[in-house]
């Protein structure tokens, strides 16, 4: 993931609570933002990251940069795509 994430011009951070549900497979709301690029376009792939700059995963961008600050805090701003525990949900699926 890491190769794919330094050429990425869009980037999403995440805070610490909405960390783990983006890597169960759920979409990023605005409660659980903390950064976005500036200028974000609608619909543009982001790279979802922590606040420690590790790479969680990808997704595609629900609203723009400006429409994310006026959003209610449940509202979606990033779609989840994938992420870096899928293998490990994978992995568990086959074992069970």
């Amino acid at each position: 993931i890491h190769n794919t994430t330094t050429t990425q011009q869009y980037k999403v951070w995440l805070k610490p609570s909405a960390e783990m549900s983006f890597l169960y497979g759920n979409n990023v709301i605005k409660s659980g933002l903390a950064r976005i690029t500036e200028s974000t376009p609608q619909y543009a792939g982001v790279v979802v990251y922590n606040l420690a700059d590790i790479p969680l995963g990808f997704g595609v961008a629900a609203q723009t940069t400006d429409a994310c600050k006026e959003l209610d805090p449940t509202g979606n701003v990033v779609l989840h795509q994938a992420d870096v525990g899928e293998y490990l949900r994978g992995l568990e699926e086959d074992m069970f």
